[in-house]
């Protein structure tokens, strides 16, 4: 790449970096963690939105600050001044999470998740609505919603089990278990394995092989090959976060936290 990098905010928590036609989008909440707030959720969701009218990059990559993402951030007081308001509010609420997955899938640039730490629940979500994601092998990946009483939303579903497999997305997605980057490259989870730290380099190789093809072509054949992956994916997702409203007011959705949060065995009754 010829030209230097150009640096620019985009909001408190996302900044981008251009170079010729690459973006490199940073996700920092500054805590090590990058959990997703509902003003970082925001800020992810409106700078994909940005950026796909941009016709000057081809390829984008997203990357966390340190982490990938520890997913949902459950102690944002945003997101608990949610869950007192009327029913018909939180579900509007609740469009938040897939539109910023939506917006992410939608864009006719290549897009390619770069990895370290760890990348957990929502943060994987977005991930896989990313056409590659790469990690550091020390990295790893998990979806702790099912035993937590909640089901696997923001349209993530139809994404995992293409790239899985049924049998596979069952125990990764029913069962919360936590991936190693290694096993996550070996189920077609990840695309590529680095060593710490090296995550980002990684998919700037990668995203310089897809810079330097025409673009036009390149978004074309994009959009074609993501409408043969996922030609029923609307079908299967259009009820996830009724699903989610449901789940959230369950008895066992309360048990399955108190008892995450008390370290002990829960008890579930289907309530």
């Amino acid at each position: 790449m010829s030209r230097p990098a150009q640096s620019e905010a985009f909001g408190q928590y996302v900044s981008l970096i251009r170079r010729e036609r690459l973006v490199e989008v940073i996700y920092d909440r500054g805590d090590g963690l990058n959990a997703l707030s509902i003003k970082g959720m925001t800020e992810l969701k409106d700078v994909a939105l940005m950026l796909a009218g941009d016709t000057q990059s081809s390829v984008i990559i997203l990357t966390g600050q340190s982490v990938f993402s520890a997913g949902a951030d459950l102690n944002d007081p945003d997101r608990k001044d949610n869950e007192q308001a009327p029913l018909l509010e939180q579900r509007q609420a609740l469009k938040l999470g897939p539109d910023l997955c939506r917006a992410w899938a939608e864009l006719e640039h290549i897009t390619i998740a770069a990895i370290e730490g760890f990348c957990i629940g929502g943060g994987l979500a977005l991930a896989v609505a990313c056409d590659h994601r790469i990690a550091a092998n020390n990295a790893h990946m998990r979806l702790p919603e099912v035993p937590l009483g909640m089901n696997m939303s923001w349209q993530s579903v139809p994404r995992l089990v293409a790239l899985l497999g049924p049998s596979r997305a069952k125990q990764f997605i029913i069962l919360g278990q936590k991936l190693t980057a290694e096993t996550a490259h070996q189920w077609g989870l990840v695309d590529q394995i680095t060593k710490p730290g090296g995550a980002l380099t990684a998919a700037y190789s990668l995203a310089e092989r897809y810079a330097a093809l025409p673009p036009m072509a390149l978004r074309m054949v994009k959009q074609a090959i993501e409408a043969n992956a996922h030609p029923l994916a609307s079908t299967a997702i259009y009820m996830d976060r009724d699903q989610f409203l449901l789940t959230r007011q369950t008895e066992d959705q309360t048990e399955a936290i108190t008892s995450f949060l008390e370290k002990r065995t829960p008890k579930f009754s289907g309530n």
